[in-house]
């Protein structure tokens, strides 16, 4: 995933950009970069942020850098932001979203010449540097990010700065957000829009799918006006974002609640304690207990002090060590409990066997599992969820080959994908199995997307249904 900030001010911009791209670190790991632009020009820092935080990294860069505008990212994959030269002049670029068809794209913009990529160590091109290819090829920017947006499949947000001011663009069908602030002296812009509350700014407009607007310390001005169409993803609410955060004025603590509420109310099992996986499992329990009556307990703690994030680790062996070193067993509140747990979801079930099999070492009774959105049938098309290769690591995709005998096709994981079927049943009973719980029942797709409050047809649910 990723996230990025930028600001535009009548005043030096360092401080407000620092701790702005810091609020996005709940969405990657791996890089971190800074860029602003001041008298003297650019000026650029990036680091490597897997062993130790944004902030570490960059305090020392802090303290030299002055300049009135600047963006910046946390990435989890490509190095960002790039400075680019090309006609347009000096620009310094920074992306978040997923290009899908990079070998189609690259191949488009080698053949009109002159142009040539450098590989990162992965051997990958990086995709904030094909991105600059394409806003390259047309006579301006605004056509060149337009030109961006219609030849990417997949999604792709966009913050580019130069003297002009910075341009923010949405990606086309707004799968990702982009937020405005404003404050007396300047406007920010935000992939979260809390991110911005504690340094003074207030909700200026949020951006609609494909926008594209110009801001400068005075004024945000739309140079592209939104489409109609929109596919936000669900996953925002469910997993990827903070509890603080809102997207199209929904907050993510509020529909996670939501959530838990629905699932109660289709649950008929009894246990002594409702409980969370930590963090984006905590408040889908809460909802859980406080429409179901029963008390809701921590009987498991996440020490987060030194350990980052679990999904961001590369390597599966890593990711899940990590996820079992982080749990904390509180021995009263598990010692002969049936317990109920809501975790965001079941990807490859790794982390959740293995929690499940430390409350059971730990005494537990019973481990009821109650992920929070339905089962995960596809692959994302349209963000950087995870870098798995096949759809053979989701769990689901697993188990469907194996009672399908290997004869998977569309029409019959629309069958597994309806909560009514009998192979859906089959499904849900083959992964309890595996996973070793004493019961398991999804969310609803039905009861999820009505606990964001946002029109189901501009939604994103793919990763469910397979539906665009």
């Amino acid at each position: 995933m990723g996230g990025f900030f930028g600001v535009a001010s009548q005043q030096d911009c360092v401080f407000d950009l620092f701790f702005g791209i810091d609020y996005h670190s709940h969405l990657g790991t791996r890089r971190g970069g800074m860029c602003v632009l001041g008298e003297d020009g650019f000026e650029r820092a990036i680091h490597n942020i897997e062993n130790s935080p944004f902030r570490t990294k960059f305090d020392k860069d802090v303290q030299e850098m002055k300049g009135t505008y600047g963006i910046g990212c946390i990435s989890d994959f490509e190095p960002q932001p790039l400075l680019i030269r090309s006609h347009h002049g000096t620009y310094a670029l920074c992306t978040v979203g997923k290009i899908d068809n990079t070998e189609e794209v690259t191949q488009l913009v080698l053949d009109q010449g002159n142009v040539h990529f450098q590989e990162m160590t992965t051997g990958e091109i990086n995709a904030t540097e094909l991105v600059a290819a394409l806003i390259n090829c047309k006579a301006n920017l605004i056509e060149g990010i337009t030109y961006a947006q219609e030849v990417i499949k997949g999604s792709m947000s966009i913050l580019l700065l130069n003297r002009a001011g910075i341009y923010a663009a949405r990606d086309k069908y707004g799968r990702t957000p982009i937020e405005i602030g404003k404050k007396v002296d300047g406007f920010c812009v935000s992939f979260e829009n809390f991110a911005y509350k504690n340094l003074g700014y207030t909700d200026y407009k949020e951006l609609g799918p494909g926008e594209v607007v110009v801001v400068t310390p005075q004024n945000c001005v739309t140079m592209v006006d939104p489409g109609k169409e929109m596919k936000i993803c669900t996953f925002l609410w469910v997993y990827y974002g903070y509890p603080a955060s809102s997207y199209e004025g929904i907050s993510v603590e509020k529909m996670r609640y939501n959530c838990g509420e629905r699932m109660a109310r289709r649950d008929n099992v009894k246990p002594d304690i409702v409980a969370g996986v930590p963090d984006s499992g905590i408040a889908h329990a809460v909802g859980y207990a406080n429409e179901s009556g029963i008390p809701f307990s921590r009987p498991f703690i996440k020490y987060t002090p030194t350990w980052p994030r679990s999904f961001m680790p590369t390597i599966q062996s890593k990711r899940n060590l990590i996820a079992k070193m982080k749990l904390l067993a509180v021995d009263d509140l598990i010692k002969d409990k049936s317990l109920l747990l809501i975790d965001d979801s079941i990807v490859r079930g790794t982390q959740l066997r293995e929690t499940t099999e430390f409350l059971y070492q730990s005494g537990a009774k019973e481990v009821h599992i109650r992920p929070a959105c339905p089962p995960l049938l596809y692959g994302c098309k349209y963000l950087n969820f995870s870098r798995s290769t096949s759809e053979m690591d989701l769990i689901t995709r697993r188990v469907i080959a194996r009672l399908e005998n290997g004869n998977v096709t569309d029409e019959i994981l629309e069958e597994y994908a309806d909560p009514e079927s009998e192979k859906y049943e089959r499904m849900v009973e083959e992964i309890r199995k595996e996973l070793n719980f004493t019961s398991l029942r999804f969310n609803r797709l039905d009861d999820m997307l009505e606990s964001t409050g946002v029109e189901p047809c501009k939604l994103c649910t793919y990763c469910w249904n397979g539906k665009e």
